[in-house]
């Protein structure tokens, strides 16, 4: 005889146990009778019934064969039960989680349109989540909070861990979308050659070039705004072990900072631990590895002994300036900003000099 071909799809999860006793009834079916119909123990449908063993395979197969309805209905009965009560549990959880998604900035997430808004704290909690990328709070802790970070530090680091990892984490989304070539030392030296030249141009101009550059050495480059509780100008990390990632967020917008920030994180790819991720507060005294950072990217936009040279004459007038930076052949704010923070010009002096940048999120 043909097997009945009866479906069963509910818009709702039910515990299967109660399908299969409405099934017994309609069939005028003791749990015994069933039970040795299907060749298995009156326990075992007791306990399916009771909801407390599972459907398998084999099991929807009999059930199939007593009771005429598709063994692949009784299982999806079955799984969206689970899948319920696994949902059920989950916000139980999610719930316990609420106070660690409040310390995050949701509304800036929101705002840059990274993340919908959340209806709620426990839908907050899931779309964190999910925007992360983890199943819960521990893995999150594990993959981002736990991270070895070295510090480029002002007197005292500002930003909030859960508003750094914000950061890292959209420039991570970010560097995602860009196809980079395998990182290679000295197509990368090269290539910050080449972007060395790009610094006399605008930002519309130079942005685009700047990084097919880096991506063609296994860079990527990415600008993401500040988050509300950051205080963030630059970072530099390993995503994989042949792709690197230089994060900006352009936070004074000029472009001595700029300039000298990209050239500083590159400094940590060529010269630092893979392992590490490094964050840049603002410039100032930092530790070991910062200061050999900073050096090296002094160094790399004007040859020391070039600089110490040109120091050396105190120089002040803006004539100066424009002609030392055109002999070297980059943007005379750079210079403006090197002297600045070297203390030969006061911070209010030639910032005339300094282009401010204005540049248009992309849309991801």
């Amino acid at each position: 005889m043909a097997e009945s071909k009866m479906t069963y799809a509910p818009d709702y999860a039910v515990p299967p146990g109660w399908v299969l006793e409405e099934m017994l009834e309609s069939h005028e079916m003791s749990h015994a009778e069933f039970a040795r119909r299907c060749g298995r123990s009156p326990k075992l449908v007791s306990e399916i019934i009771a909801g407390k063993a599972p459907i398998e395979p084999e099991t929807a197969i009999q059930f199939q064969r007593v009771l005429g309805m598709d063994a692949r209905v009784w299982l999806n009965i079955e799984a969206n039960f689970q899948l319920r009560r696994a949902r059920e549990e989950e916000g139980e959880r999610l719930e316990s989680e609420v106070a660690w998604y409040r310390e995050f900035p949701i509304a800036s997430l929101a705002q840059l349109g990274a993340v919908p808004k959340p209806r709620s704290d426990v839908d907050g909690v899931q779309i964190l989540l999910t925007f992360f990328g983890v199943a819960n709070v521990d893995a999150w802790s594990r993959r981002f909070a736990s991270a070895s970070v070295s510090y480029r530090h002002s007197p005292s680091f500002k930003s909030s861990i859960e508003a750094l990892t914000t950061w890292l984490r959209l420039g991570e989304l970010s560097a995602a979308q860009q196809n980079c070539e395998d990182y290679d030392r000295a197509s990368f030296l090269s290539s910050l050659r080449r972007i060395r030249e790009l610094t006399v141009l605008k930002i519309d101009e130079f942005l685009p070039e700047m990084t097919k550059l880096c991506n063609s050495s296994g860079v990527a480059f990415v600008l993401v705004p500040p988050v509300q509780g950051t205080a963030l100008s630059g970072a530099a990390r390993w995503l994989t072990p042949r792709k690197a990632l230089i994060q900006q967020s352009g936070r004074y917008r000029t472009n001595d900072h700029f300039w000298f920030t990209f050239f500083h994180e590159a400094a940590h790819l060529l010269l630092h631990s893979r392992k590490d991720v490094f964050v840049d507060e603002d410039a100032g005294d930092g530790n070991e590895l910062e200061d050999e950072a900073n050096a090296w990217a002094a160094n790399f936009l004007v040859p020391r002994r070039d600089w110490e040279l040109f120091v050396a004459t105190q120089p002040r007038s803006k004539a100066a300036v424009v002609q030392f930076a055109e002999k070297q052949g980059i943007a005379p704010g750079i210079i403006v900003g090197m002297l600045q923070y070297r203390g030969v010009l006061p911070w209010t002096h030639l910032n005339g000099l300094k282009k401010r940048f204005q540049w248009k999120r992309r849309e991801t």
